[in-house]
């Protein structure tokens, strides 16, 4: 097995020296490879990179979110996806082509400060993104405990295969509903097993970089050890959502669906 090495960086620090192939998150100075973002790097012989320790939500097309309703106009929703830019829903969404803001009231259908999952089916960076609840298993989420964590930590919540989710849902008795943007709705029978499944959660988001975080998260939640298949063999590469993204966004999208429709959908 080829050997890693690893060490903390802010922007300006050297990640390697060498003739190293600039990865993700550095530049190539001369010799020197430069970190661009706070992380941990990671270099070996296929070049050297830098792992983002927080990041705000940066959309794509075809992302599945969940985010709040703020707000209406005469056409659409506007909707808070944890991100520098604010999505719309749009109301033929819901209402179909025939929809007439005279006729229609869209507060009947969603209001402030509900919670929807949706997927992004526009954004070009010229305009904000618009959303879809068409899909299947998207719409509003009428109950559950909305988290937020960094959208970076969001392949290492899932795990792989979704090991890790299904560790935390299985012991907490709970659905856990996970945005790529970085919010989570936990739905529990009780309060104390919500809780238990957020404090897994955070934990996650935590303690994503560091080793054995699978023995950690059992630990927490009573798990035999012989139930749950170790996921922390996992490449660090899947905690990095600028690398195999559209591998990442296909597997969190599997995941998500399978949970959203414990907690209500369109």
């Amino acid at each position: 097995m080829q050997e890693v090495k690893r060490k903390y960086v802010i922007p300006g620090d050297i990640v390697a020296e060498g003739n190293l192939r600039p990865l993700v998150n550095v530049f190539k100075n001369g010799n020197s490879i430069v970190a661009t973002r706070i992380g941990i790097t990671e270099s070996n012989q296929d070049g050297a990179k830098v792992i983002p320790l927080s990041g705000i939500y940066f959309p794509r097309a075809n992302d599945i979110v969940i985010g709040k309703i703020l707000d209406h106009s005469s056409l659409s929703w506007s909707v808070d996806i944890n991100s520098c830019f604010a999505a719309h829903l749009p109301a033929q969404d819901i209402f179909g082509r025939d929809f007439s803001p005279a006729h229609d009231d869209m507060g009947r259908q969603l209001s402030t400060g509900d919670v929807i999952v949706a997927r992004i089916a526009i954004f070009d960076r010229t305009r904000d993104p618009i959303l879809t609840i068409q899909d299947k298993d998207l719409g509003k989420i009428p109950t559950g405990e909305l988290i937020k964590i960094s959208p970076t930590r969001v392949p290492r919540l899932i795990g792989k295969r979704g090991s890790m989710i299904q560790t935390i849902e299985h012991a907490s008795s709970t659905r856990v509903t996970i945005g790529q943007n970085g919010i989570i709705v936990v739905s529990g029978k009780d309060k104390e097993g919500t809780t238990l499944a957020i404090n897994a959660i955070h934990m996650v988001e935590v303690e994503a970089h560091t080793s054995n975080l699978t023995q950690r998260i059992k630990q927490l939640l009573n798990v035999p050890e012989s139930e749950i298949e170790n996921d922390d063999a996992q490449t660090s590469v899947s905690s990095d959502p600028t690398i195999n993204q559209d591998e990442i966004n296909s597997n969190s999208k599997d995941k998500e669906m399978g949970m959203i429709n414990s907690n209500g959908s369109k």
